[in-house]
């Protein structure tokens, strides 16, 4: 690609160019991007794909532009997904997106964004010389939490700031409603209104889109496009998976069985593989952030290690589109509302450790 070509989606992508759009605030994860934001420190957004992390950087820059803080030219969003780049991004391809802007737009310390960074080869070393050699102000965003944390940690040791975006909490869907809910005479008022969110956020979870779509047809048809995405952009792609059927068969087999005990000999069995296959993908699973796996309490490390694993999968409209089932089952889908939300609480609370017991 030329530079008048790189220019062009960088164009379409940014403030200053022809991008604009409306949003549902999100204050929790736009204060804490306020405060651990930087000079000289990368800041990095990670969760599953489609959470809402773009959404709450473009929160936090119109925010900026609102109070006269930043200037829109003053800002550099490049999204790795754009499918106008035929090919696989290197960070040689980050430079030149950078140097077309640059020439441009002739700003003044930018805020560069950069989204979806887990597509490009080498992306790591292009966020340390933005920081050390530009002095720049850098945000990242990606979808594989786990390996995203280790890079950065490698080339950016003691120079970067993690939050973990999850879907929405059923707190945020009541703001999203605009549903009253602070205080007990709130709660009565509008019990039903409240009862009525749950119940849709208890079958389609908490996916930002998925949850603001009126028809079933359109929420089921982003739940599929949302895991078929995670199967082969975040893990095949990424760790070259052959065994894509099995890999797909897995996630089918956990979905359906959210929130039950897992043994990795019966699903090796189910799937035809090998042992040290079904952990790989497991492992996978995690750094994708589609399923958390819980070891039993056990008072030995080493019976904790060898325990059957619990299976919860990251939000519930995964279940309600591609689980295999009968039956609603409303208590497995309670229990993994409440591990959802423990997760969750896991990164505020360091020391909080998450066991199943039985």
């Amino acid at each position: 690609m030329n530079e008048s070509n790189y220019f062009n989606i960088l164009v379409d992508w940014n403030y200053w160019g022809n991008f604009q759009t409306q949003l549902k605030n999100r204050p929790r994860y736009l204060k804490r991007v306020q405060t651990l934001f930087s000079p000289r420190t990368a800041l990095s957004l990670l969760g599953i794909r489609r959470a809402g992390k773009s959404s709450i950087i473009h929160l936090y820059l119109q925010e900026l532009f609102a109070q006269k803080t930043l200037e829109p030219k003053n800002s550099l969003v490049i999204n790795m997904e754009d499918p106008r780049f035929a090919r696989q991004l290197t960070a040689q391809d980050l430079h030149q997106l950078f140097e077309s802007y640059w020439q441009n737009l002739d700003p003044t310390d930018p805020i560069i964004v950069l989204d979806e960074v887990q597509n490009v080869d080498g992306w790591e070393r292009f966020v340390r010389y933005l920081l050390e050699a530009k002095n720049l102000r850098v945000i990242v965003t990606g979808s594989s939490s786990k390996m995203l944390d280790q890079e950065l940690a490698t080339v950016l040791t003691g120079r970067h700031v993690d939050i973990e975006v999850f879907p929405l909490m059923f707190r945020e869907i009541l703001e999203f409603e605009a549903i009253p809910h602070d205080s007990t005479v709130q709660l009565t008022k509008n019990r039903i209104a409240i009862k009525r969110a749950l119940d849709n956020y208890f079958q389609w979870g908490g996916f930002p889109e998925v949850y603001l779509s009126e028809s079933i047809e359109r929420k089921r048809e982003l739940l599929f496009r949302y895991f078929d995405d995670i199967i082969f952009k975040d893990l095949v792609r990424r760790f070259n998976i052959q065994e894509v059927h099995k890999l797909e068969q897995l996630a089918n087999i956990l979905i359906t069985n959210t929130a039950t005990l897992q043994s990795y000999n019966r699903l090796k069995s189910q799937i035809n593989v090998s042992v040290d296959t079904v952990e790989r993908f497991v492992r996978y699973f995690e750094i994708a952030r589609i399923f958390f796996f819980l070891k039993k309490y056990e008072y030995s490390i080493g019976e904790q290690i060898r325990s059957v694993h619990k299976v919860y999968l990251i939000d519930n409209g995964f279940y309600a589109a591609k689980g295999f089932h009968f039956s609603e089952n409303v208590g497995r889908l309670a229990e993994n509302l409440v591990a959802i939300e423990l997760f969750k609480r896991r990164l505020t609370l360091p020391n909080l450790e998450l066991y199943y017991w039985k």
